[in-house]
């Protein structure tokens, strides 16, 4: 087995997850516990970012809302931001 992913949150990020609905909430530590196994595990559903947020990636807590994250190095990851998908890709704009 390879190994684990280490994550680190960004400034802010609990706050955030605050705003999400309670079964979002309820799924973020399988989602970060697949996050650390393998961040590409299909059950995430990873996206890359494009122009201007390359080099940053999304995935799927549920329909509608997202985590975005960046790898620091191969086995570091730091989860940026969670949201409403309609959102939070220009929250991630305006800090980058």
């Amino acid at each position: 087995m390879g190994e684990r992913n280490e994550i680190i949150y960004a400034d802010g990020f609990w706050k955030d997850t605050r705003k999400l609905p309670k079964e979002a909430r309820e799924k973020l530590p399988e989602l970060f516990n697949l996050l650390a196994k393998n961040a590409f595990d299909p059950l995430l559903r990873v996206k890359p970012l494009g122009h201007p947020l390359i080099g940053r990636y999304s995935f799927r807590i549920t329909r509608d809302w997202r985590v975005t994250f960046r790898f620091e190095d191969d086995h570091r990851i730091k989860v940026l931001m969670a949201g409403n998908r309609d959102n939070i890709y220009r929250r991630l704009k305006r800090i980058s």
